[in-house]
């Protein structure tokens, strides 16, 4: 089963997620479990927590089709010690919200090195962030998004993001969403059968499908190989349609949340029954 949906809003609570992922179609969803412009939110209530629950299940939504995503301000990679502590202790709070919500993955960009410290150095401090987390937490899968490579972000390729699977001590917590603007922008060229075919075989060669646990369905507004990440809605940007065509007929993307992270928000209805008329 082909789960798809898009990044909503949990404005008000996180109870709303679930509500606001219903009204647009979709049988998956992505949501902030806090403010992710904030660094410290107060905890979560009872209630909300309670309400989020009741609602996934009267909607039929299992934590296998939710993608939380954490805050943006968070680097896990980051070279000073204040910086990196402050990233921790955000991001075990992160995690200990997903557990209390019953989810059972949270997805983040790696963070960067800051030109700091070399790649390497800093993608060794991200792995170990994750060990010091995934210490604390049960059930919740630590879920490496890659990126475009814009600055000096971290994870733009397979081998950066192997890497740090490899660094991360109990592996089969820690997994990897793709971001098909990310990919593209970063040199992988997707967006017809060939470069698809190409992108995903050298995907299971250094990786493995065993650890993809999400996508994140995004056109492009900037070229192949840009490093810049900016999403475009879909069949609207670079990408075109054909890529999200091959997704939704490839069984490999099957039972993993498909989340649209698309720039216009009214479009995703429309484009949510797009992606399901490509499964035909």
């Amino acid at each position: 089963m082909k789960y798809i949906g898009a990044h909503v809003s949990a404005s008000g609570g996180v109870e709303n997620a679930p509500l606001n992922a219903k009204e647009i179609g979709a049988n998956a969803f992505g949501l902030f479990t806090k403010n992710q412009r904030q660094w410290v939110a107060k905890p979560l209530t009872r209630e909300s927590i309670k309400l989020f629950r009741k609602y996934c299940e009267e909607h039929l939504f299992e934590p296998g089709s939710i993608l939380p995503h954490d805050s943006y301000l968070i680097n896990l990679g980051h070279p000073e010690k204040d910086g990196l502590n402050k990233s921790r202790n955000a991001f075990l709070d992160e995690m200990q919200r997903c557990e209390q919500l019953g989810l059972d993955r949270l997805n983040f960009h790696p963070g960067s090195h800051l030109n700091k410290i070399s790649e390497e150095e800093s993608m060794k401090i991200v792995a170990e962030s994750i060990n010091i987390a995934l210490d604390k937490i049960k059930g919740v899968i630590a879920v490496i998004e890659n990126t475009s490579g814009q600055g000096s972000n971290l994870g733009y390729n397979f081998e950066q993001l192997k890497f740090m699977i490899d660094h991360v001590e109990d592996q089969s917590r820690v997994g990897v969403c793709i971001d098909t603007c990310h990919a593209y922008t970063s040199g992988y060229d997707l967006k017809d059968k060939a470069g698809f075919t190409a992108t995903f075989k050298a995907f299971e060669e250094i990786i493995g499908f065993s650890y993809l646990k999400g996508l994140h369905l995004n056109d492009s507004k900037k070229k192949l190989g840009s490093r810049v990440d900016r999403h475009d809605s879909i069949g609207k940007g670079f990408l075109g349609e054909t890529v999200f065509r091959l997704i939704m007929q490839d069984p490999r993307f099957d039972n993993i949340p498909l989340i649209l992270e698309t720039p216009d928000e009214d479009l995703w209805p429309e484009e949510i029954k797009l992606l399901r008329s490509f499964e035909k």
